[in-house]
């Protein structure tokens, strides 16, 4: 229902592992060790509530994961659709961060539930050749959007740490 508002770009579902943690529940731009992007409330389990019970209600947030995202044909089309000079990591967040951009917002529900079996069709080995990769893309995704990272996600706390994804405070 959030897709059919004239002011929302992209809305994602809430994700579960399959030992029923959270893979996905929005994404906070600057959180994580590659400064990038991060899940929040990753690897909580699937009953815990989450901050301020934010895994409980619809949410603006600044992008959602490519791994269950709904947009308008319409919206992909003149956003410019995925780039793909982002082969694997972070084409969704620059996606998100484009139709931001076009003055739309970003939605993340709860009341969409999938297990999401991340890394299936790709292996889990993020080693040599596949770390590289990451690392280009991660120093493309932070000079391509160097001022927005500068500024912080608009729907975090910028006294909340961007080392841990459940909302911790910064210490220091």
């Amino acid at each position: 229902m959030y897709a059919q508002r004239a002011d929302v770009g992209a809305v994602g579902a809430k994700l579960y592992y399959p030992d029923k943690t959270i893979q996905h529940a929005g994404v906070v731009i600057g959180l994580g060790a590659h400064r990038t992007a991060g899940h929040t409330h990753y690897r909580q389990h699937r009953q815990n509530l989450g901050y301020m019970g934010r895994l409980c209600y619809a949410q603006d947030v600044t992008a959602v994961t490519g791994a269950c995202l709904l947009v308008k044909k319409e919206l992909y089309l003149a956003a410019g659709g995925l780039d793909e000079g982002f082969a694997v990591s972070l084409n969704d967040v620059d996606f998100c961060l484009k139709l931001r951009r076009m003055g739309l917002l970003n939605v993340f529900t709860p009341f969409a539930e999938l297990f999401h079996y991340e890394s299936a069709s790709r292996g889990l080995d993020d080693t040599g050749e596949r770390a590289e990769r990451y690392n280009r893309e991660s120093a493309r995704f932070r000079e391509k959007w160097k001022k927005e990272l500068e500024a912080g996600d608009p729907y975090y706390n910028p006294n909340f740490s961007l080392d841990r994804s459940d909302y911790s405070l910064k210490v220091g």
